[in-house]
């Protein structure tokens, strides 16, 4: 069976610590008395919305059109059919809103009183009630009888009259709506009552409006089962039509009070949750209204119409939040991280931990994910995925062989650790199952895989190495060390994607194959322009898909494209894109631009401009800021590139591919870095695949690249230029033959230092202008610079890892720029291979060839490239060793 989601606890439950019926309801009053909360709109028992509502609007987007939307449409039913016409032919939207004509509603919203009689609705088109109508046509009639033609005076015929005592309300319990006769119920009503057959059979005395008129006789209900009638006048729902209102009538006091707070509160987040039309949210009260629930929580969903039950449940998430703890959540086996300020993207913000059965390791968990969220949250929920899952399975592990199913610590040793151990890796060899339920569906089946049991590993070790060294929690409950350190790290194989094979490059590129998948792209959210930025500029595929809808301008007259590099928090980064992607970006705003005008009714703000996705999603994204799913997109574009080969390939190959190509035509680890937008070049180097190739590198680009104005960095060159000239490098050298002495790392061309006095500079020698780097220094600068990668690539915070990145980046560059020099002078090979054990080598020219190490680091900065392709390779191999 699949996991459970469980939306709410009930209102009352003596096994479970939450607020009580009373509790709530008083939270829920005092929370409605905000100062921020529309009381006067929302704390009604008849909710009635205006047309143009920002939340909850309901009028036809059609300037001046008065008719109601459709549900989940933004026009009127004429409208959409008049849209989808034009639509059909090609027309733009923008285009129909301007010249659509605006109509007028076929029947009132809300009827209008009688003309004669306050408080008694008027009937159909007429402003007259229904008895006062056929008494005027009753007029006509007479007159026309009596003279043969003509009308009587309708103005002295209205002074004749008199008003008839009002009705009252409608007796149909859930209807906000004026009774028209005296049997009590609205037209609606009546019309409703008579196809319903008429239960109780309430009807009233021949010729009642000339007693009522003529004689002011009170007019009796005549029932054939009274008891019947007003049955039906409990059980029946309001007439549901589009008019903006939605009626609490009959409810009972918390349930009401729960649908009144959360439609207030939805109008203050601006986290977008899914479209709640009026009409839906009628159906949730009639559902409550005919079951008698206390409150949401106690309504079945399952039993309920699917967009009122979608309705509901957004309802019960956000009731979560104020009827439960952080401490409640503890107690009840879940986290909400919201609780704590997180919301992770579209994730609803529960973590649930039920299935983690002894409460001794489900708290540890909970501890552990809540100092998470309060320190350093995480950039979404697979860290918590990977600890709930590990720890699930260690918890179903337990149950069945640790004694006393492992719930109390004391009990369990090292060696039921490693009997854990031991059946995961048993799991993977022989393609079994796992032991714990999974939310998925489709994958509860799965076999355990390698980088399962890694990502289990790895989350229980979190979950219990923090308990042992930083809680104390541990010792607290008594359990063994033994236990928690006999699991092993897990150790995930590191494989490298592919770029695309020629074949599969040709057909993902080919014009006809192209078309077929934007033919899959059936609401034209832009699949095909998504894919070609993703070949084009090699982002992530996230990075493409959360684009907004200012990420293209000229900047110096070349196209610039700008986007979030999230995943290393680099924000507004800029790159340079051909004429052709940044033509087809401008047609794709064109397109957004036009789907904003058809759900608002004009152009976007220049501020909204900077918040709308460029490709927006079709659901729940009424404002228009959330960008197409990962899900959505990958599943249209697996659908195609089966239809073509039958390699499989994924969307981030292209990615690979980009850097692969990079670096065939002349770039080099540095280039590739600040292009991809990595970390550090050995990050670059996960992605650069290289052929074994003597021949020389091909120029590096056919233009010259720089990085744009968000870049930290504007204006570098990414590639182009020519490599150091012999007569270049020569220019830069400094015979060593004068007087030196050695320093760490190079030589000291100090004279004072030289003859023996003190250093000025306090042997500041790295700094220093008159330190100079020899070929001889070579390999243990390299050795030098794998040392920093290695601290730093082993850093556990990556704000650490990026300030000694950043630290040793002025020494990388004058070891680059010492490479470049010593090809230019054709030193490079011995220098590599230089052998310092023998003292011969003392008197080599590459000892005696020098150059200053602050010439060589501004030299890198001027953005010269690598010119000899086999010490490229060499160089890249040495540095991945």
């Amino acid at each position: 069976m699949s996991e459970p989601i469980r939306n709410l606890l009930p209102v009352i439950n003596p096994d479970q610590p939450s607020r009580t019926t009373g509790d709530r309801l008083e939270l829920l009053h005092a929370l409605m008395q905000a100062p921020g909360f529309d009381a006067d709109l929302f704390r009604q028992d008849v909710i009635r919305m205006p047309g143009e509502h920002d939340t909850y609007g309901w009028i036809c987007t059609v300037p001046l059109c008065e008719r109601a939307q459709e549900v989940t449409r933004s026009f009127c039913s004429i409208h959409e059919i008049e849209w989808a016409t034009q639509k059909a032919a090609g027309g733009l939207l923008g285009d129909f809103m301007r010249t659509a004509e605006p109509l007028k509603p076929v029947s009132w919203y809300q009827p209008e009183d009688c003309t004669i009689c306050p408080g008694i609705p008027a009937s159909g088109a007429s402003p007259l009630c229904f008895l006062h109508s056929k008494r005027w046509q009753a007029r006509k009639k007479g007159w026309r009888n009596r003279f043969g033609e003509g009308e009587p005076d309708y103005d002295a015929w209205l002074a004749s009259e008199k008003p008839f005592v009002p009705f009252g309300d409608c007796r149909v319990l859930a209807c906000a709506s004026l009774a028209e006769n005296p049997i009590g119920l609205c037209q609606r009503h009546v019309s409703r009552y008579h196809k319903a057959g008429s239960p109780g059979l309430a009807r009233l005395p021949h010729q009642w409006g000339r007693w009522l008129a003529d004689r002011d006789k009170p007019i009796p209900v005549l029932y054939s089962d009274e008891l019947a009638f007003r049955k039906w006048c409990a059980e029946t729902d309001p007439a549901h039509r589009m008019d903006g209102k939605v009626s609490l009538l009959g409810l009972r006091p918390l349930v009401k009070a729960e649908i009144q707070w959360c439609m207030g509160q939805r109008t203050q987040s601006k986290v977008e949750a899914g479209h709640w039309p009026l009409p839906w949210i009628q159906y949730v009260a009639d559902d409550c209204r005919t079951r008698k629930v206390n409150s949401l929580a106690d309504l079945d969903l399952e039993q309920a119409r699917p967009f009122p039950a979608q309705v509901a449940r957004g309802m019960l998430r956000m009731l979560r939040l104020i009827y439960f703890t952080r401490e409640d959540t503890r107690d009840a086996g879940y986290i909400e991280t919201e609780h704590f300020g997180i919301r992770f993207g579209t994730h609803g913000g529960q973590i649930d931990l039920i299935h983690i059965s002894q409460r001794w390791l489900r708290d540890m968990v909970w501890d552990h994910m809540a100092n998470r969220l309060l320190t350093v949250p995480p950039r979404s929920t697979g860290p918590f995925d990977a600890m709930r899952r590990g720890c699930a399975e260690l918890s179903a592990f337990l149950e069945v062989q640790a004694p006393g199913g492992g719930h109390d610590p004391r009990l369990l040793e090292g060696r039921h650790m490693v009997d854990f151990v031991a059946d995961q890796r048993h799991r993977v060899l022989n393609g079994l199952s796992p032991l714990a339920a999974s939310r998925r569906r489709s994958s509860q089946n799965d076999p355990v895989t390698e980088g399962m049991v890694c990502d289990y590993f790895n989350g229980i070790r979190r979950a219990l190495r923090t308990a042992l060294m930083e809680t104390g929690e541990v010792e607290r409950l008594g359990l063994d060390r033994s236990f928690v350190l006999a699991l092993p790290p897990g150790k995930r194989t590191q494989r490298r994607r592919r770029p695309f094979p020629d074949d599969v490059a040709k057909a993902v590129a080919n014009e006809t194959n192209l078309q077929a998948l934007d033919a899959l792209d059936v609401d034209d959210r832009g699949l095909l322009d998504c894919w070609e930025a993703l070949v084009i500029t090699g982002r992530r595929c996230r990075e493409v898909l959360e684009l907004r809808l200012e990420c293209i301008g000229r900047l110096g007259g070349l196209p610039m494209f700008w986007y979030d590099a999230t995943k290393v928090g680099n924000y507004d980064e800029a790159i340079r894109i051909p004429e052709r992607l940044y033509e087809r970006l401008q047609q794709r705003q064109a397109k957004t631009i036009n789907r904003f005008l058809g759900r608002e009714g004009r152009e976007p703000t220049g501020e909204e401009r900077r918040k709308i996705a460029l490709f927006p999603s079709r659901n729940s994204n009424r404002q228009h800021v959330k960008g197409v799913s990962y899900g959505w997109f990958n599943t249209q574009f697996r659908k195609w590139v089966d239809s073509l080969t039958d390699i499989y390939v994924v969307t981030h190959q292209a990615r690979h591919t980009l850097a692969t190509n990079l670096l065939k035509n002349g770039a080099n680890l540095t280039q590739v870095k600040r292009y991809l937008g990595q970390v550090s070049e050995a990050m670059a180097e996960h992605y650069v695949h290289i052929a074994s190739t003597d021949r020389q590198l091909e120029d590096a680009l056919q233009a010259i690249w720089v990085t744009g104005p968000g870049a930290p960095e504007p204006g570098v060159v990414l590639s182009g230029g020519e490599p150091m000239s012999r007569e270049q490098a020569e220019a830069m050298m400094i015979d060593l033959t004068r007087k030196s002495t050695p320093a760490e790392g190079g030589f000291c061309t100090f004279q004072a230092v030289v003859d023996g006095g003190a250093c000025p500079w306090k042997l500041d020698c790295h700094n220093c202008e008159k330190f100079v780097m020899s070929g001889a220094d070579l390999v243990y600068w390299h050795r030098k610079r794998e040392q920093w990668r290695a601290v730093a690539e082993g850093a556990s915070d990556p704000n650490v890892a990026d300030y000694l990145h950043q630290l040793f980046e002025p020494t990388a560059r004058a070891i680059d720029g010492l490479e470049k020099a010593l090809a230019g002078v054709g030193l490079l090979d011995e220098a590599l291979a230089l052998d310092l054990r023998r003292p011969q080598d003392y008197f080599g020219r590459v000892w005696a060839t020098a150059f200053r190490a602050s010439e060589l680091a501004q030299l890198e900065d001027h953005g010269d490239v690598d010119f000899d392709d086999e010490y490229d390779t060499d160089d890249n191999s040495e540095d991945l060793s």
